[in-house]
């Protein structure tokens, strides 16, 4: 397939773009599950929508949207995001192109943006989460410098709902920000305090107990 240039136009996310955006999040997502049979990271367009706008109204992430500027109605075309709730680490994504305008340009001007806006703030590093079987978008990371780091897998089914003697379950609380962190900080390198306290204010964010003593976390 022929890579041609398209003519686009970069600009800040707002959330009148969210019905946009969420869309294309919808369509780009679903089109390549389709092509190689796995199930659709975002079931249905409303929940696309549901994590733009969300996204798109946290002060706490940067938002790029690229525009055809070759078209009467300066169409959204894609979008861009950039996690700025941890000072050490930024997170990349979810990045979107509408199928329709993909193997244009859009993709690599929407990551090189991100990139500097990190550059611009100091970032030391950033990362993303990519899906193994999309090799295209594997190899665009790749040459604008990412290095593969370790595998993450999806589990998907019903909970066995077995206890394991000596540890429980239960939602995290703010008291328990200084122990999840220091397990980030252990396994990762880096903290994840920005988004423990956006799960924990949503009450989504679980910990592992054994005894008194905090194990683990689990970040939604």
């Amino acid at each position: 397939m022929t890579n041609i240039e398209h003519d686009l136009r970069l600009r800040p996310g707002a959330i009148n773009d969210a019905k946009e955006v969420g869309k294309i999040i919808f369509d780009a997502f679903s089109g390549i599950a389709d092509k190689h049979g796995f199930p659709h990271e975002f079931p249905t367009v409303d929940i696309g929508i549901n994590v733009a706008s969300s996204f798109l109204s946290n002060p706490r992430f940067y938002s790029v949207v690229a525009e055809d500027i070759e078209g009467d109605d300066n169409k959204v075309v894609g979008s861009n995001f950039l996690d700025e709730r941890s000072n050490m680490v930024a997170g990349v994504g979810p990045m979107t192109v509408d199928p329709k305008f993909q193997n244009k340009g859009a993709s690599r001007q929407l990551m090189s943006n991100v990139m500097e806006r990190a550059r611009s703030k100091n970032y030391p590093a950033i990362r993303l989460l990519q899906a193994s079987y999309h090799n295209r978008s594997l190899a665009l990371y790749t040459i604008l410098g990412f290095d593969v780091r370790e595998p993450i897998s999806t589990m998907q089914g019903n909970p066995i709902s077995a206890v394991i003697p000596g540890r429980s379950v239960r939602v995290a609380t703010e008291s328990d920000l200084e122990s999840c962190n220091a397990i980030c900080k252990a396994i990762h390198g880096h903290d994840r305090n920005g988004e423990l306290i956006d799960s924990i204010k949503q009450g989504i964010a679980k910990v592992v107990l054994h005894g008194e003593k905090l194990q683990a976390i689990q970040v939604d």
